[in-house]
């Protein structure tokens, strides 16, 4: 028997909340963790689930749901889907009895994001607390959350240790009228006592992360909470992923070359090596001996099987066309640039894509071409589906909803590439601690 099929007869079973457009849920599934349950509120990522296959399931069922399979083209084939607010979901404990492996999330971030208002723990969005119900009512053996780097931010340091601890002990209620600070003192007592059985604790960590150092082709900086049930004995510092890319690797490739000759055939590519050059650092002196990091050039030229993108003539922005008939590689008019919205460089990883409060602001969705005389400003907005390439989305992965729709669910998401990685590790420690291969 194959690896491969070692893999799927070995599958391990997932929960996923707070699905979004599905970046998460899919990098967990690829990582070999059959989806029990997925959860999202939003109808247009909703509309994006179901598009790839997920199947709609009542929140009131408590029947063992059978998990979703998947497969190319409908790659969220099966996944049985709860509609609406998570916490209108009566409860989770009927899944107990499937021993779920992995509880995966990004809890949304709007209380915490530098973009958005940050009233943190006092923000009606904030819904870790949904997160602690689901752990304490299933029992996962294992927890994944995404989350923007505004946590760590000083001013919610206080907060954001507390929910770590809340974590560690979701067994551990807040009472009714406590203030968080008052439950934060119950938790520090339990766990510098440890006298929680180790079944009702987990060990919890966090990393910072920027997704370009695991091979994202866009500088994307976030906090990955990783958590294992205490009793399993889990090793997790043996399986910490590290980022293999960097960007010194990516500066000494250009220096030496590797990376212009990839891009021999582009139109003028001699001029564009000059002028990207011409603002580079030295090289390195002592190499890295890591990857060089992804650029925008390269998402659209394609990786990791992606065929390359054509390019999009000025008709196609003009009048809203697609392209080749590619499914989202669609022109869209009105691209400009100002003071503190500077664009994408093709020869750099794309900036991080956002949501917006108010859409996507104008600079993290437009590009600098290499043609300066390009409509009369050499500037022109991604297609929704170089976006989705930036965000490590598969091609074959449909998006549901207008375009500012479509934007809103990638920069919400997370790249399909950055869980993957994580969600490996978590299984290759859950195999280990249990003796599986």
């Amino acid at each position: 028997m194959s690896d491969q099929g070692k893999h799927r007869a070995k599958s391990r079973t997932s929960v996923e909340l707070f699905a979004g457009g599905g970046g998460l849920a899919m990098a967990v599934h690829n990582a070999g963790f059959r989806p029990l349950l997925v959860n999202e509120f939003a109808k247009r990522a909703l509309e994006t689930l179901i598009e790839n296959g997920a199947t709609l399931r009542d929140p009131d069922d408590t029947s063992m749901p059978k998990p979703g399979q998947g497969r190319p083209g409908r790659r969220a084939d099966g996944w049985p889907l709860v509609p609406g607010d998570v916490r209108r979901i009566p409860s989770f404990e009927f899944l107990r009895d499937a021993e779920v492996d992995l509880l995966a999330g990004g809890p949304p971030c709007q209380p915490f994001s530098l973009g958005g208002v940050a009233k943190g723990d006092e923000d009606e969005r904030n819904m870790f607390p949904e997160m602690f119900r689901a752990i304490r009512e299933m029992r996962p053996k294992a927890v994944i959350c995404e989350n923007v780097r505004g946590l760590l931010r000083p001013s919610f340091e206080p907060y954001f240790e507390y929910i770590k601890r809340e974590m560690t002990l979701p067994f551990v209620q807040r009472g009714e009228g406590d203030t968080w600070e008052d439950h934060d003192k119950v938790l520090r007592e339990l766990i510098e006592d440890d006298s929680v059985d180790p079944s009702e604790r987990y060990d919890v960590v966090h990393i910072p992360v920027n997704a370009a150092d695991y091979g994202v082709p866009q500088i994307r900086h976030r906090v990955i909470i990783v958590a294992f049930r205490a009793d399993l004995g889990v090793k997790w510092e043996k399986y910490k992923p590290e980022g293999e890319y960097s960007e010194a690797a990516l500066v000494d490739s250009m220096h030496d070359g590797r990376y212009w000759k990839r891009y021999g055939d582009v139109p003028g590519i001699d001029l564009i090596r000059e002028r990207v050059m011409a603002s580079l650092p030295p090289a390195s002196l002592v190499p890295d001996g890591k990857k060089p990091w992804r650029t925008l050039r390269d998402a659209i030229a394609g990786v990791d099987g992606n065929k390359p993108l054509p390019p999009v003539p000025v008709e196609a922005v003009h009048g809203k066309l697609v392209v080749d008939n590619i499914p989202d590689h669609t022109g869209w008019p009105g691209a400009r640039t100002y003071p503190g919205h500077t664009p994408n460089e093709l020869d750099r990883p794309a900036k991080t894509v956002k949501a917006g409060v108010h859409g996507v602001p104008g600079g993290e969705s437009v590009m600098r071409l290499d043609d300066p005389t390009f409509d009369g400003t050499g500037y022109r907005y991604m297609t929704v589906r170089e976006t989705a390439r930036v965000m490590t989305f598969p091609d074959d992965w449909i998006l549901a909803g207008p375009r500012g729709e479509k934007m809103r669910q990638l920069g919400n998401a997370v790249p399909v590439r950055l869980g993957e990685v994580f969600a490996k590790a978590v299984r290759a420690a859950l195999d280990d601690a249990e003796g599986r291969s």
